[in-house]
């Protein structure tokens, strides 16, 4: 059978090394350290699935599944932060009573997309504090590989 495969039938893929996601992993307990929380942050790939994850000393055990969800959710939806969910479902009741049924989403802030030269290649989820600052966690994380 002939390879009828052409550069139509693909696209380049970019994702977080280990190493990458190291980095964006100790930047946000770095943050989390200094603002004196006890964090769980989880770095994923674009596809959501996890690279690296923490949980500080003392950290609530249910934050790092919640974490992990945040990742997820942001790069189901190709980086868009997890804390804009609810500006836009919050007027329309049945997106709020029927997408926040969808499994591992997260309508609050804490998950943001990790991208580089324009091009999302992970996501980092931080859980443990208020949504504005597992926010700031999770950012931190994402300029440290910001490009």
């Amino acid at each position: 059978m002939a390879d009828s495969t052409d550069a139509a039938d693909t696209a380049p893929a970019r994702s977080l090394t280990l190493a990458g996601a190291c980095k964006a992993l100790d930047a946000a307990l770095a943050k989390a350290a200094d603002m004196g929380g006890r964090f769980c942050i989880a770095v994923t790939d674009p596809s959501g699935e996890p690279i690296a994850t923490a949980r500080m000393d003392g950290a609530p055990r249910l934050s790092a599944g919640i974490a992990l969800n945040k990742a997820f959710t942001v790069a189901g939806f190709g980086g868009m932060p997890s804390g804009n969910w609810w500006n836009l479902i919050k007027d329309e009741p049945a997106l709020v009573h029927g997408i926040t049924h969808t499994p591992r989403l997260i309508v609050f802030g804490g998950g943001v997309g990790i991208f580089v030269d324009g091009t999302l290649v992970g996501a980092i989820g931080a859980s443990g504090g208020s949504a504005d600052e597992d926010t700031e966690v999770a950012q931190a994380g994402a300029d440290a590989l910001a490009g």
